[in-house]
């Protein structure tokens, strides 16, 4: 586990950045309250837009940051995977539903993100190797 790692050539920084023996998983954690949900417009009427909802607010930006910061670290992890991870501490989940993915990005909770890595463990990566690659090109900020 790498964590609070630079954006080279920004303010901007990556919470934890996990590597498994299947992926790279790019984390940013949000302590923002109200309910969570995803919206999905169009599909059979146009473009489907997917939406991050947080206390009735429109949050998607969320989305795009973490799609940027997996931008950045697959392009120093080379050809591994690498998925990106909104994970709400403080925020209301819905009764019914639960974690969901906008964009390829997993939205979830803390206890629900420990058994989603903790699954992740058959693959080839050599996961050593990988975090020093990472750690090397993104210091700690």
């Amino acid at each position: 586990m790498l964590h609070d790692r630079r954006v080279p050539g920004s303010r901007a920084n990556i919470d934890h950045i996990v590597v498994t023996r299947r992926r790279v998983w790019v984390i940013d954690s949000k302590s923002h309250q109200g309910r969570l949900r995803r919206s999905v417009e169009g599909w059979l009427i146009g473009p489907r837009i997917e939406r991050l909802i947080v206390g009735g607010r429109d949050r998607t930006e969320l989305v795009d940051g973490v799609l940027g910061q997996v931008e950045l670290v697959r392009g120093v992890a080379g050809n591994v995977p690498v998925t990106g991870v909104l994970c709400f501490t403080d925020a209301q989940w819905p009764l019914r539903g639960g974690p969901f993915t906008i964009r390829d990005v997993h939205v979830v909770w803390a206890r629900r993100l420990v058994k989603l890595l903790a699954a992740d463990q058959p693959g080839g990566i050599e996961v050593a190797a990988i975090r020093e690659l990472v750690a090397a090109h993104l210091p700690p900020a």
